[in-house]
């Protein structure tokens, strides 16, 4: 691949680029010297789970992989102990070394989906800080200033609003800078939030006299709701795990406007064939629910394959668009004994809590069998077979057992 193919390919999509003369000189060396750069992105592993919000910055590195280079994926063991505020107003909560560890292996079972194993080396930065003495951590510290680190935006809010920063957060960026010089990173991949972290690298790096790291941004993926990027702690995410079904069933409920950006960022589609799919939505040639069919179809054929795609869409076809019900509805094994709605709702998984199942029912989202439940203090004899329905996903086909405890 030329350097002007690499260039263009590497840069679509990105929002920052520190900078683009940086990044043209150090490809056209790498290619001279038939040496790939190594591309660093750092995780913590907050949560068991990766979302199609990580996978912006994923795609990105798969494709400095098809250029030929080596990613360098730092799994933060020792800075998910931390816990790292960037876009938030308060301390992301601290986790136990146990739990950082079953999340950081769930982690590369799922990143592995997207990136190519044979050209990826993947670090847990506990290599090189759990050793590390407290002497060193002062000499570190002594690379940056105060005045630097209150430059970073949300530190600047909570500063002038009086709202606690702790010394330990402060630290955050400067392990992170770090972890570039530990990896001699040549380039750094991570969202716009994380601009501040992935500058104050070229800083350190320089300060050890290492060729300072090109930094480069992607755009937050915005969730389920339109607004708010994608968290799991909002519940507006798909996860990468999630089945093929509730994929499919989520990025349908994702906005028209909103489905663009899916067909970007999520599947990295050529910016004229998504303009060509918006002519062909404006024309009235294609209808805006077919186009996200496909792009749900698509989603799920990513993680998943083509089969399980195909499958999903027509199961949600036959379920929403037909009103039929689904091939695999769960059972829910109840006693052959008078329950209140509510409960059942509880034990079927249709509701988390007894105040959400009666949400629900007041709304009318919940049906017993096609009759739709307006009472929330209805009890019931359960029967075998009857399906219970909460809202456009949920439902549970009623199981009798005698001897069953309530």
């Amino acid at each position: 691949m030329t350097l002007d193919q690499q260039f263009a390919k590497i840069t679509a999509r990105r929002v920052d680029l520190h900078s683009a003369e940086e990044l043209k000189t150090r490809l056209a060396k790498s290619i001279a010297e038939n040496k790939p750069l190594r591309i660093k992105m750092g995780a913590d592993p907050s949560a068991p789970d990766l979302h199609l919000g990580h996978c912006v910055a994923l795609n990105k590195l798969r494709e400095f992989q098809d250029c030929g280079h080596t990613v360098v994926f730092i799994i933060g063991d020792f800075t998910g102990m931390i816990g790292d505020p960037s876009g938030k107003s308060a301390t992301r909560p601290q986790l136990s070394r146990e739990q950082v560890l079953e999340n950081a292996k769930s982690y590369q079972d799922q990143m592995f989906k997207i990136l190519d194993p044979a050209r990826t080396e993947v670090h847990f930065n506990s290599e090189w800080f759990g050793p590390m003495t407290f002497d060193k951590v002062i000499r570190l510290s002594a690379h940056v200033t105060v005045a630097q680190m209150l430059a970073r935006d949300d530190f600047a809010k909570r500063y002038a609003a009086n709202q606690p920063i702790s010394l330990v957060e402060f630290l955050y960026p400067l392990v992170q800078a770090y972890d570039s010089v530990m990896v001699r990173a040549d380039v750094e991949i991570g969202g716009t939030d994380q601009l501040f972290n992935l500058l104050l690298g070229r800083e350190i790096q320089k300060a050890h006299g290492q060729e300072p790291q090109i930094v480069l941004t992607m755009p937050l993926l915005e969730g389920l709701d339109g607004v708010n990027k994608m968290s799991k702690s909002l519940g507006n995410y798909i996860a990468v795990n999630d089945t093929p079904k509730d994929v499919f069933g989520k990025t349908m409920s994702v906005s028209d406007d909103l489905m663009w950006r899916y067909f970007s960022l999520v599947l990295c589609l050529p910016e004229e064939e998504i303009a060509a799919l918006k002519a062909a939505v404006a024309s009235g040639a294609r209808h805006p629910r077919d186009v996200k069919d496909e792009l749900g179809r698509r989603i799920v054929a990513k993680f998943h394959g083509e089969a399980a795609g195909a499958e999903a869409s027509a199961e949600f076809a036959r379920v929403f668009s037909q009103n039929q019900l689904p091939t695999d509805i769960p059972e829910v094994v109840v006693p052959a004994a008078k329950i209140g709605i509510l409960n059942l709702m509880v034990k079927a998984g249709l509701a988390p809590s007894t105040s959400e199942a009666r949400r629900l029912v007041q709304a009318g989202a919940v049906k017993i069998g096609e009759d739709k439940v307006t009472d929330f203090r209805l009890a019931i004899v359960p029967q075998d077979g009857v399906v219970i329905r909460s809202g456009k996903r949920g439902f549970a086909k009623i199981k009798t057992a005698n001897g069953v405890s309530p």
